[in-house]
């Protein structure tokens, strides 16, 4: 479908009779006409929403592109040797200043879960209690990295969040053998408070054209959303509370608030009444903590420390530094010292600010039997009662098995109390190369391509191997690992060199340890996992560095 600009109605309300400059464009849009699982695109898709997403493109679209340059510019310095640093002339370095009060609302987060926004049954399943009667407290409804971001999905994800704003989102799951059809509703009365994460800046959605130009993903996700839910949300006395991750530099968090606020004037709603939580998961972005908060702090409810992300972008970040080539993925945990002092320095800047500080995810998944479950139930306990230790607000779990042994580990609404005073102001927050380095490790990475990759080719975005939950986050880890011991070609703990010709010798013996362990038999299945390490070896083994797996 192709439009002009025109003016319309939001959610029942006229927009503003005088639109900011930013509305003030001539543009044209193409969206592509696919029928999602409910409603047609058309019908998402109204002439004001149109012009809502056209009018972003054309006014934040160029410093956006502008945005990516530096992070390639930066990326280029750090390859010739350079480091991130703090910075040391921003205002956030005042004193005074704070976030908006938080709502109430948000005032608990103790359990957050998260789960790809697209599958109905998983969103309705994260917002419910569990079957002890215990619900999670807030619940991320994800467009990014739990999400294969296919424009089937998307839709399905928009209407999803279009359901769970007016509280009616219902699944009927098709009979299966003796089963008959099995119905799936929201529990109005006792639902988790529902967030939304849109897509990182670097992501565009080629299926929304402006002028030709594919349109953000972040600002799609965001814009489509709040367009449909914002008005329902504020009208249920609930708060549009929103997610956004793989922010670099505070003028990436500048570039978002302008963002919210234009949407915001579009809506006709006080700007502040989108709330915010940022998530801490690049390297740069741990050194700029306080000046992101500052940017957004109108918005700002909290940071989060998003673990495997900033694993990733350890290594991706510092790929070239010989001397900080990382360890076996399974060894780099919360207690190593960079990471330490990265989750604490989130505390101190966010609680000195207001803020909450929230924690990472434990992938760990409940596992296929009582005694599997018991042992990814320590390890959950062990991994919230550290978080809670040392002054978390709040923490991520995979599944609903674990909100409650999660929630035991913070029994006070938040630690805003906890100040880590002995945490210096600038802490040693860049990752060290000691550790095992292991033909282990090696093999764990190439499986967890092999079976990413396999889910990824049937449009999942997260899968549950071998008792952890894998998204894109945890593929990029496996992913730039291998790139990184490939092009240092470092020796293994057992004197073996990384070389191409070890990698696709293991990848091949690490699909047929797949096939033996899955008992999978049958030609056609043997093929799509043959193919799915085909695809992923040739990946693994690009020579020019590819920053995402996604781009």
């Amino acid at each position: 479908m192709s439009i002009h600009q025109n003016s319309g109605a939001i959610g029942g309300r006229k927009t503003l009779l005088h639109k900011p400059k930013y509305f003030e464009h001539p543009t044209s849009i193409e969206i592509s006409n696919l029928e999602s699982q409910r409603n047609s695109v058309s019908d998402l898709f109204p002439t004001a929403l149109e012009t809502l997403l056209a009018e972003l493109h054309t006014q934040f679209d160029r410093e956006r592109q502008i945005l990516l340059a530096a992070r390639i510019e930066k990326q280029n310095q750090f390859d010739a040797g350079a480091v991130p640093q703090f910075k040391k002339d921003h205002p956030a370095r005042m004193t005074g200043w704070r976030v908006a009060p938080i709502p109430e609302d948000l005032l608990d987060r103790r359990v957050e879960i998260t789960g790809p926004v697209s599958d109905t049954k998983m969103v309705i399943n994260m917002l419910n209690p569990n079957q002890l009667g215990e619900r999670a407290c807030t619940a991320m409804l994800d467009f990014e990295d739990s999400m294969s971001p296919t424009w089937k999905n998307t839709i399905s994800g928009i209407e999803n969040v279009i359901g769970v704003s007016k509280m009616d989102l219902s699944y009927t799951q098709p009979a299966e053998g003796n089963s008959g059809p099995k119905l799936y509703k929201l529990n109005s009365s006792n639902m988790a408070h529902p967030m939304v994460r849109v897509r990182g800046l670097h992501l565009s959605e080629k299926n929304v054209l402006v002028n030709g130009e594919a349109l953000s993903a972040g600002l799609f996700d965001l814009a489509t959303t709040a367009f449909h839910s914002a008005a329902n949300f504020m009208k249920s006395g609930k708060t549009p509370k929103y997610y956004v991750p793989k922010c670099e530099h505070y003028l990436e968090a500048r570039w978002w608030n302008q963002v919210f606020q234009a949407i915001e004037d579009f809506l006709s709603i006080a700007r502040g009444s989108i709330k915010v939580t940022f998530l801490i998961e690049t390297l740069p972005a741990a050194f700029q903590m306080e000046e992101i908060l500052f940017e957004i702090r109108e918005r700002a409810c909290g940071l989060n420390g998003g673990r495997w992300d900033k694993i990733f972008s350890d290594i991706k970040t510092l790929k070239m530094h010989k001397d900080r080539v990382l360890a076996d993925r399974s060894s780099i945990d919360m207690t190593k010292p960079w990471m330490d002092s990265y989750a604490k320095h989130l505390i101190k800047i966010c609680h000195k600010r207001g803020a909450y500080a929230m924690g990472g995810m434990s992938a760990f998944t409940p596992g296929e039997n009582e005694e599997i479950r018991k042992i990814q139930t320590e390890k959950v306990i062990a991994d919230k009662c550290r978080e809670a230790s040392i002054g978390h607000d709040g923490c991520w779990v995979s599944h609903p098995y674990f909100v409650q042994s999660a929630k035991k580990q913070f029994p006070k609404l938040n630690q805003l109390d906890v100040m880590q005073a002995d945490q210096p102001a600038e802490p040693d927050l860049l990752p060290r190369g000691d550790g095992p380095k292991t033909i282990e490790g090696l093999r764990q990475n190439l499986r967890v391509g092999i079976a990413y990759q396999h889910g990824w080719d049937r449009e999942l975005g997260c899968i549950s191997f071998e008792n952890l939950m894998e998204d894109l986050a945890t593929l990029e880890i496996s992913r730039v690992q291998v790139w990184q011991w490939l092009y240092h070609r470092i020796s293994l703990d057992d004197g073996t060199v990384v070389d191409e010709a070890l990698i696709r010798m293991l990848f091949e013996e690490e699909l047929q340890k797949i096939l033996s362990q899955k008992k999978i038999t049958a030609s056609k299945d043997q093929n799509s996992y043959r193919d799915a390490k085909n695809k992923i070896e040739e990946v693994y083994l690009q020579k020019e560095f590819s920053h995402f797996f996604t781009t």
